[in-house]
């Protein structure tokens, strides 16, 4: 099987040039504001990968982007356009896979990419697109018959379709088996070295690690780290990650209070029977922990260690893991 080379529809613009930008952006519904006051730019030619909860305000925050749901307050520039101004140029220049679409299940695969081409003044070839998305041994397929990942594929594809200057992709990779998922990694590179702009929501950590240049955490409608996954990583100020279990014996018990004072330990969280450290001193740290559990009489279990992971620092901030409901 061929692959298929991404091109932008238009001359790339320099890879610094901005190609959303979003200020002071507000979303109310009724008496829930599920987006409170977000500012970022996406630099041209890099993907911006957002993670949060549900219920964060990630999807609401898209569909604004996208022109599906309007704001309430603040601005959107998307190339430099508007979407009150420019709303018929911007939908050609941008592709948009939403969370979840719902295709006629006795339509064919070939016939869904003619329909959503019809949106466009140009398109690309269908046999390109199946390609880029491994679907072209379903190309006369119908709908129904279909997998869930498959579905999810040809989603992707129908964003493709135009070859759009910038991509937003909303969880595009959930329910895809390993394969299809680092399927949709390389179309999501290619993208970028081609010029072209990503805006990824995501619930894998692996994924916004590996495609993301830029990344920003949201929870409940705001922005609450931002930066490369570098960069916020870095902001656990921790050199390794400490995970533990303990068995009780009697009345003794670990506390919080106990951890925290241990040298090196720069903070203590749990995870259901889990007990996480966050430390700057790995091995004084676990020579520490071993002399506290024997002098209390206890049984230390399943000890593990690990460098700071953006899981690691998604939990810090917000309390859940980015999977939690």
């Amino acid at each position: 099987m061929t692959t298929a080379v991404y091109t932008t529809a238009e001359p790339p613009l320099e890879r610094d040039a901005v190609a959303v930008r979003v200020r002071g952006l507000v979303k109310r519904y009724a008496d829930v504001t599920a987006v409170a006051g977000v500012d970022f730019d996406v630099a041209r030619g890099t993907c911006l990968g957002l993670l949060g909860p549900n219920g964060a305000g990630k999807t609401t925050t898209v569909e604004m982007l996208e022109g599906l749901t309007r704001r309430d307050e603040g601005e959107i520039s998307i190339l430099g356009l508007s979407w009150e101004r420019d709303g018929r140029e911007i939908r050609e220049r941008i592709g948009a896979q939403l969370q979840e679409t719902k295709f006629q299940d006795k339509l064919r695969v070939r016939e869904i990419l003619r329909l959503f081409s019809s949106f466009f003044r140009a398109h690309d070839d269908y046999d390109t697109i199946l390609d880029t998305v491994a679907l072209t041994e379903k190309r006369y397929a119908f709908i129904k018959t279909l997998s869930g990942g498959q579905k999810q594929r040809l989603s992707v594809g129908c964003a493709l379709l135009n070859n759009p200057e910038i991509v937003f992709l909303d969880e595009p990779t959930t329910g895809l088996d390993p394969q299809a998922r680092r399927r949709v990694w390389e179309i999501v590179e290619r993208i970028k070295a081609a010029g072209g702009t990503v805006l990824l929501t995501t619930h894998y950590m692996e994924e916004a690690e590996r495609l993301a240049d830029d990344l920003i955490i949201m929870d409940h409608g705001r922005v609450i780290a931002r930066g490369s996954p570098a960069e916020i990583i870095a902001t656990l100020n921790a050199e390794s990650v400490v995970q533990f279990s303990c068995a009780t014996v009697g009345d003794h018990i670990l506390t919080e209070e106990d951890l925290a004072a241990l040298d090196g330990v720069n903070a203590v969280r749990q995870e259901g029977p889990t007990i996480v450290l966050t430390v700057s001193h790995a091995q004084d740290v676990i020579s520490g922990l071993f002399t506290l559990v024997e002098s209390r009489g206890l049984v230390l279990d399943d000890l593990r260690t690990h460098r700071p992971t953006l899981e690691d620092v998604f939990v810090s901030l917000t309390g859940k893991s980015l999977r939690d409901g």
